[in-house]
């Protein structure tokens, strides 16, 4: 895993901007400890930091090769995890491979395929080929969007990185926002794919590529889900899911460094763990996390209706993993938002971000790579809301509900010039459209069908970008095997009812590792990942709230009816998809910090 950088210019003369390429690519020093590399020629320039996970001597980037008298350069981020079998076809087609790294094999896979490339590769990825034959920049980000890749296009030529701080490190790039990017800084999984907060930065959709010529940016998709007829019994299918969820952990287990599981004590995680310990001869390292005061500040909500840390030392017992527990101290938390903020560069999720960062801290000091169960529950449906049927006919998005929108905070002005309402609606309706409808398919399969759609969208990208830039500031690569594609492609088709099979959510995961887990792992209720509920945390988010309803020097204050906020921050009632009042206003507070902290001014 590692970070990219780069610029293409048409007009200009690259070699003379160095300087300001070395700028790009130094930011990203944190996702790239290992190795810095820099190509430039006059109209395009690459710039690499590494994190060596495969190969450590021979992965260096960018990695160059000459064909015709003219320079194909590659700077690659992620893993491709079938990377074997593509090296055994291209040497079976006369290619001879100097490494043994997959950066390699991506980059005779372009010279054997073309951009046709991406049909191959199975992982996570984000790179960029400059193709000096064609004058021909290739940008591409894996089909779920599990590894980052940001690029801010002008008439001349396109900026392009692993986190926005690349872009915004080119004088070229001038960091702004809009009152109608209001409802996504406050909801970032409001987000339409490849849709940031700022003027003129993209990310790369997932499954997309992005050519860059003279001709101009030209973004087009190489896969999408497709929905098919799910033909299968349900042992058949059971057996295929775990058939399949056991492939994708033996391969993501590749590294030639320390690796190890992040192991909640949820389903999905110790589904993870238990079958990456089958590949491990000795014992298997694993990491939870959870919060000073827990046992006696936790209160049970729909979303966390119970404490991690039992089940994890249950998980860890039964798997016979040496497990290790971060303990989060609540007080220190504020403390780590500013290291949080830098690392996303855009507005973090409070504690839920703090926390994480300090979670991968802990595990960088062992291992290099993780795995973890990220997105089993957009891919196999174990969210609370997808079983409320008010919500799940609600004509918007499930995982909004009927709570209320941080923009409803808004002072009417604003309200009235931005209409949040109908912003909300377009995106779930451009989204719902977009939806890849069974044929005969109706009623609660129809609709269930159309709501995983949705989860994948948004939320599971934010997540993966949260999961993604808090892991990279500290140099570590973690691997998400339920994002496998293949996985996704079946178990997208299997049937709403057969994916509640015994009446609770992930049926069909839950019986495919029934012979692994601990009865009372496989019993568990979805429980999401651990908030604070300490007395000491609350008053003082609710302490730096009355500061900024009260600070002159806020960019956010003169925005918000201060009214509406203190309302809300009394409200005790229970969430559904929040801890409490406390942190559904949190997105207040961190939009403030970064829109001071990175100086980004607002237009209306």
């Amino acid at each position: 895993m590692c970070g990219i950088a780069g610029w293409v210019d048409f007009v200009r003369d690259l070699t003379t901007q160095r300087d300001t390429v070395r700028a790009m690519t130094a930011g990203l020093h944190r996702r790239g400890p290992d190795a810095e590399g820099m190509w430039v020629s006059p109209h395009a320039a690459l710039g690499h930091r590494r994190l060596a996970v495969l190969d450590i001597p021979g992965g260096r980037q960018p990695m160059v090769d000459r064909r015709a008298g003219a320079e194909i350069v590659l700077s690659y981020s992620g893993e491709v995890y079938n990377y074997r079998e593509l090296r055994r076809q291209l040497s079976a087609r006369g290619h001879n491979f100097r490494t043994s790294s997959d950066t390699e094999v991506v980059l005779r896979g372009y010279l054997e395929w073309g951009a046709a490339l991406v049909d191959h590769l199975r992982g996570m990825y984000a790179f960029a080929i400059w193709d000096g034959g064609r004058e021909e920049l290739l940008l591409v980000r894996d089909r779920l969007g599990v590894k980052p890749l940001y690029y801010h296009p002008y008439p001349d030529g396109i900026l392009f990185g692993s986190e926005p701080k690349a872009v915004m490190a080119n004088p070229r790039f001038t960091a702004r926002t809009s009152e109608q990017a209001l409802p996504v800084l406050f909801n970032p999984r409001l987000a339409m794919p490849g849709e940031t907060p700022l003027d003129d930065l993209r990310q790369v959709r997932p499954g997309h590529l992005v050519r860059v010529d003279r001709s101009g940016v030209h973004e087009t998709p190489y896969w999408r889900l497709v929905s098919r007829e799910h033909t299968d019994d349900e042992a058949t299918t059971v057996a295929t899911v775990r058939d399949l969820l056991a492939e994708v952990v033996g391969q993501q287990m590749v590294a030639d460094v320390p690796l190890c599981v992040l192991l909640s004590g949820g389903l999905d995680s110790t589904a993870v763990t238990a079958l990456a310990a089958r590949h491990r001869s000795g014992s298997l390292r694993s990491f939870s996390v959870d919060f000073a005061g827990a046992d006696a500040e936790f209160r049970a909500t729909p979303l966390r209706p119970e404490q991690d840390t039992p089940y994890a030392r249950l998980a860890a017992r039964h798997i016979g993993t040496a497990h290790q527990e971060v303990v989060v101290d609540p007080a220190g938390l504020d403390d780590l938002l500013p290291r949080a903020l830098a690392a996303r560069d855009l507005p973090t999720l409070g504690q839920f971000d703090a926390s994480m960062y300090q979670l991968f801290g802990e595990v960088r000091r062992h291992s290099t790579v993780a795995l973890s169960g990220e997105a089993a529950d957009e891919v196999f449906g174990g969210y609370p809301w997808f079983f409320d049927h008010d919500t799940v006919w609600g004509d918007t998005f499930p995982w909004l509900g009927n709570g209320i929108r941080l923009t409803d905070l808004l002072v009417p002005e604003i309200r009235a010039r931005i209409r949040p309402d109908d912003d909300e609606r377009d995106r779930y309706a451009t989204l719902l459209r977009q939806v890849p409808r069974l044929d005969g398919e109706s009623g609660l399969e129809a609709r269930m069908r159309a709501v995983l759609h949705l989860s994948l969208q948004g939320p599971l990208l934010y997540l993966l970008d949260r999961k993604d830039r808090m892991s990279m500031a500290h140099g570590l690569e973690v691997r998400v095997p339920f994002c496998d594609h293949r996985l996704l492609e079946y178990v997208w088709n299997i049937p709403w009812k057969m994916k509640i099979a015994d009446g609770r959510e992930k049926s069909v995961l839950r019986a495919a590792v029934a012979d692994l887990l601990p009865a009372e792992v496989l019993r568990r209720r979805k429980s999401a990942y651990p908030a604070t509920f300490s007395a000491e945390h609350g008053s003082a988010v609710r302490t730096r709230l009355d500061r900024l309803l009260t600070d002159p020097a806020s960019p956010l204050r003169p925005m918000l009816d201060p009214v509406r906020v203190r309302e809300v921050a009394g409200d005790t009632g229970p969430m559904m998809t929040v801890a409490d009042s406390m942190h559904l206003l949190l997105p207040l507070l961190e939009v403030d910090r970064w829109l001071r902290d990175y100086r980004v001014p607002v237009r209306t």
